[in-house]
């Protein structure tokens, strides 16, 4: 089992390196625990030819196969846990960059002192929301607190943590700023704009472009950035204008912040995939964030 973990952390990372960092040990006993399970299989589970390591064919066959016998013997272990009522094992928890929606920090403290035995690890997302979703799918996390743009997906189960509104940035001294408007009712005023966004794959781009594609319309992105947090900067150095959650402009400066009619609300969902197992960590993981009245409280 144990090399069966390795398995999974080096599939995960891509990188022995990487996964020796991520397991606590040292890179070579990562390196002869997935040597010695593919001599005993009989197969060759990573492509070592390149730069960067690749799962073989074989590889990408067996990895959903070894991640469910670990589900299953974890599934062991909590059952046996249950009888000592003390919970164990570990976490991974994949989280957006800069989303100040929801308390982590607080959440983890919580966690750490009632159930000190579980190990947390938290990932920031690559790709955005949607990273986030296929790491799910993969088994490579265990929760992660993501941003969705509609329904919640079929092999998703999520519970809304925190929203906020979406809202117009735009320099203090823009024509809709300045001209008495206190929102903006039609989108096609933005016609003539240039934008600031986050590349395609975020939520907060997601819930833009699919407002705009509702209305029949098109915008023009200048600027892509991967930090949601900095976006709101772009706007106060006139670089053009943003559609963004309210929490990442409230510090910018020298703009105006402007509700827009008819845009979804960016919201923050704790979820894990319908297909795997909960394990008791992660189950008691959820539950604490649920029932925490400010988990959803902006430090």
């Amino acid at each position: 089992m144990r090399q069966f973990e390795f398995f999974s952390a080096v599939a995960s990372e891509l990188s022995f390196t990487r996964a020796a960092d991520r397991l606590t040990i040292a890179q070579s006993a990562v390196s002869a625990g997935v040597r010695a399970l593919e001599n005993e299989l009989g197969v060759e589970l990573f492509d070592r030819s390149r730069r960067q390591i690749r799962l073989t064919s074989t590889g990408e066959l067996l990895l959903p196969k070894v991640r469910e016998a670990l589900d299953a013997v974890n599934g062991v272990r909590d059952a046996a846990e249950e009888t000592t009522h003390a919970i164990t094992g570990s976490i991974v928890i994949g989280l957006m960059t800069s989303v100040t929606l929801v308390n982590v920090p607080r959440l983890l403290g919580l966690f750490r002192t009632g159930h000190p035995g579980v190990g947390v690890r938290l990932r920031a997302a690559r790709r955005g929301s949607a990273g986030l979703l296929d790491e799910l799918a993969t088994g490579e996390l265990d929760l992660a607190f993501l941003a969705l743009s509609g329904p919640v997906p079929t092999q998703l189960v999520a519970a809304p943590i925190s929203s906020s509104p979406m809202v117009l940035v735009v320099p203090a001294d823009h024509r809709l700023a300045t001209a008495g408007h206190v929102g903006l009712d039609h989108l096609d005023d933005l016609a003539p704009e240039e934008f600031i966004d986050l590349p395609p794959g975020y939520a907060s781009r997601q819930i833009v472009d699919e407002t705009f594609a509702a209305a029949g319309l098109e915008r023009r992105v200048m600027i892509e950035v991967s930090d949601i947090g900095t976006a709101a900067e772009y706007v106060t150095n006139g670089l053009g204008v943003a559609l963004l959650p309210e929490f990442a402009a409230r510090d910018a400066r020298n703009v105006r912040r402007l509700p827009v009619a008819g845009m979804p609300d960016f919201t923050v969902y704790l979820a894990a995939s319908r297909t795997r197992r909960l394990s008791a960590a992660v189950r008691a993981f959820i539950d604490l964030a649920l029932a925490d009245d400010e988990t959803g409280a902006i430090r």
